[in-house]
C-alpha cells in the first residue's frame, strides 16, 4: 500500500509540474532568450554615457522589455527607451520609468 501511495504522489507531482511548465510559464528556451535580451539591453544602457543605468531595472517577457526605476529627466527616459529598442532580440519596449524629483 505504501508503494502505491508513493507512486500516486510522484505521479501527481509530475502531472502538476508538466501542466505548469506548459501552461503557467515559459519554456527553458524562452527563459534563455529573455535572459539574453535583458543582458543586451542592460549592457546597452550601461554603455550609454547619457543614461544613469544603475537606477533602471530591465525585465523581459517573450522579447517585450519593460523598463522601470527612475531617471533624471524626460529626455533620459526617451533615450533609455530608444537604446532598449535597438538591442537585438527586442520585440517591444514598455516604459514604467519615473522622473526623480
Amino acid at each position: 500500500m505504501r508503494t502505491h501511495g508513493r507512486h500516486f504522489v510522484l505521479s501527481m507531482a509530475l502531472i502538476v509540474s508538466l501542466a505548469c511548465m506548459t501552461g503557467c510559464g515559459k519554456t527553458v528556451a524562452q527563459k534563455i532568450d529573455d535572459a539574453g535580451v535583458t543582458t543586451r539591453v542592460k549592457t546597452a544602457l550601461l554603455n550609454d554615457p547619457e543614461i544613469k543605468a544603475q537606477t533602471i531595472n530591465v525585465d523581459t517577457v517573450q522579447g517585450v522589455v519593460t523598463l522601470s526605476g527612475t531617471v533624471r529627466s524626460p529626455q533620459e527616459r526617451e533615450k533609455a527607451v530608444t537604446v532598449a529598442r535597438r538591442a537585438p532580440g527586442v520585440a517591444d519596449v514598455k516604459s514604467a520609468l519615473e522622473i526623480a524629483n
